[in-house]
């Protein structure tokens, strides 16, 4: 038994805000800076008000119209993200109520960058367990709410968005192999170190990162990870017809890339008009790569993220 992509869908709010765009709002930066050191030429920006359920149903919606199957067909819903609408309930059972689906499990997955590459692998698992028959897996973020936009090293790598996959049970060829990992001693070189205590915010509640660590890190779990689901495939990473990492920084994909030996023509890379979505970017780089035709029936794809935690973990597929 296999889980198998049946439908992709994705969204992004409002319209493309440039690098130009932010100087012009008084950031100190330049789309020379930014594009030279992370390949981002624009993203998106939720209005105020727009939480991450309400881009997250849209992508739902749109992956389940291109699977051919109703809400109340689902009965798993997943919904990878950093920045839930409350505390609780999760943002998984407030899209379950926008969809119109009673019954189905529904939980969020919190692993930041690698939570779409989490929830992958827990809704594999289901459905190879014999329990669950359809999945509906959402990665939706608003990271603009937590940024510090006066530190330009961080402020101008993320944007909001959301990317859904509708997984069902099949015997033929679907989810080859997953990986998930995690090392919580580097928990400092990403995070975001505040909370809600007694009814104030406590601490720091903007992202902090530490660039050079990150990508050092990245580039070498990313590369290991890859290495492992292709093993466990008992493929190489060369059969691979489509790589899609976690859409960070273009720096990062390359190196990912090259250490692999995959072929740059072969690396989806969407970094560039949406920024680093965290766990929707995954999705959105699939979705995308599906409604263009580059991605086929019959494709090996691998998907790869690594974020803040620090967690990493990968899965490949046949789609």
């Amino acid at each position: 038994m296999y889980a198998r992509v049946i439908g992709t869908g994705s969204y992004l709010p409002g319209n493309p805000v440039s690098n130009n765009d932010l100087a012009a709002r008084g950031i100190d930066t330049s789309d020379e800076w930014i594009v030279t050191r992370t390949g981002i030429r624009a993203r998106h920006l939720a209005e105020p008000g727009t939480t991450s359920s309400a881009l997250g149903l849209i992508a739902a919606e749109r992956a389940l119209e291109m699977a051919g199957i109703s809400a109340a067909e689902i009965d798993l819903i997943i919904v990878a993200t950093s920045t839930p609408d409350f505390i609780f309930p999760s943002t998984a059972c407030i899209i379950q109520g926008k969809l119109g689906n009673k019954g189905a499990a529904a939980f969020d997955v919190q692993a930041v960058c690698s939570g779409f590459a989490y929830a992958l692998g827990v809704a594999d698992k289901f459905i190879r367990s014999g329990s669950h028959r359809r999945a509906l897996v959402i990665g939706a973020e608003v990271f603009s709410r937590i940024l510090d936009w006066d530190d330009r090293g961080t402020c101008v790598l993320f944007g909001d968005g959301a990317g859904a996959v509708v997984l069902e049970a099949a015997e033929q060829p679907g989810i080859l192999a997953t990986a998930l990992h995690a090392d919580g001693s580097q928990f400092g070189i990403l995070n975001v170190p505040g909370q809600i205590c007694n009814g104030q915010v406590t601490g720091d509640p903007f992202l902090r990162m530490d660039g050079q660590a990150v990508f050092k890190f990245a580039v070498r779990v990313l590369a290991d990870v890859a290495e492992e689901v292709c093993a466990t495939a008992g493929i190489s990473a060369a059969e691979v017809d489509w790589l899609i990492p976690h859409q960070a920084n273009i720096r990062i994909i390359e190196a990912t890339g090259k250490r692999l030996g995959v072929d740059r023509d072969k690396v989806i890379v969407s970094v560039d008009h949406h920024g680093n979505t965290s766990a929707a970017s995954i999705p959105l780089a699939l979705d995308e790569a599906v409604r263009d035709g580059r991605i086929l029936r019959g494709h090996k794809v691998l998907v790869e993220g690594v974020g803040g935690g620090f967690a990493w973990g990968a899965a490949l597929f046949e789609f």
